[in-house]
């Protein structure tokens, strides 16, 4: 039951993203997805690392005012906390969060700040949370997003209406759902974005069907496993067998020619506690 709410109200979420990209026109057309995939990872990634620091600090456990607890600690003791974080979690500055978005939402050129957080964001945590290109060129995981807003005048409302929808909803309670639950946000999430094939083909495979090649081609319990896929589209195929196998017992090589294949990808990836394959 609780899956259910929280599968209900992540979808609404998504929801709520896409009208405010149709509002300010940007409602099918080719800079969509990126916008919708860049800001739904950011929104995990912000309410991951405060769930992370809830874990590695008892002070902060159960705590509801969590960001106003943080902005308290000394620049050390911040160092100090980020310091203890699982490695595949994102760091964030304390600028970083969205409640600081929030809180500044009215000050003159909002959509600079937005963007200049995002592109802060991506390159303080370029090192685990990169792609790489074929020719080892790394890909960060955001970049401005305002400037695909045609009318200047309106980008500044556009991310206001952004960062509204981001907190009105919380991440904390899908943290303990396992890779089903994702796999099903992750295929509502890109529903759109894959239902015509591009040039270069960007099939997506159904989870329902991945999960079942998954079960033939891993019959028995394995450990230490390289999987590889040339052509892995968003990945769904190689995230069933990852998780058929064991996410802690493999690690994930992969390609596609795709740009917004990559992005699926990689979001794909983080979803699924496989963020140490995202430089493979």
């Amino acid at each position: 039951m609780i899956s259910e709410v929280v599968m209900a109200k992540t979808k609404a979420m998504i929801d709520d993203l896409k009208s405010v990209c149709a509002n300010y026109g940007l409602g099918n057309a080719s800079s969509e997805y990126k916008i919708i995939t860049e800001v739904f990872l950011y929104k995990f990634l912000n309410d991951k690392f405060l769930h992370e620091v809830r874990q590695v600090d008892e002070n902060l456990k159960g705590s509801e005012n969590i960001e106003e607890k943080l902005n308290g600690m000394s620049e050390e003791d911040y160092e100090f906390l980020l310091a203890s974080l699982p490695p595949a979690t994102a760091q964030l500055k304390k600028t970083h969060f969205i409640s600081y978005l929030f809180n500044n939402k009215n000050q003159d050129k909002f959509n600079e700040l937005f963007d200049n957080t995002l592109v802060d964001i991506a390159n303080y945590n370029i090192d685990v949370f990169s792609v790489k290109t074929g020719s080892e060129d790394k890909i960060r995981l955001f970049d401005a997003l305002s400037v695909f807003v045609t009318e200047t005048n309106k980008r500044a409302d556009f991310c206001k209406a952004i960062i509204d929808k981001l907190v009105a909803f919380s991440f904390e309670d899908a943290f303990e759902q396992k890779y089903d639950f994702f796999a099903a946000v992750f295929e509502y999430l890109i529903k759109d974005y894959n239902k015509d094939f591009g040039k270069y083909a960007e099939y997506y495979t159904p989870h329902s069907i991945a999960s079942i090649i998954a079960r033939i081609m891993v019959p028995r319990e394995v450990q230490n496993v390289n999987i590889y896929d040339p052509a892995a589209g968003s990945g769904t195929l190689v995230l069933s067998l990852a998780h058929e196998i064991g996410e802690e017992n493999c690690t994930i090589y992969t390609q596609d020619i795709s740009q917004k294949s990559n992005e699926f990808l990689r979001l794909n990836l983080i979803l699924n506690n496989l963020v140490h394959s995202l430089g493979l």
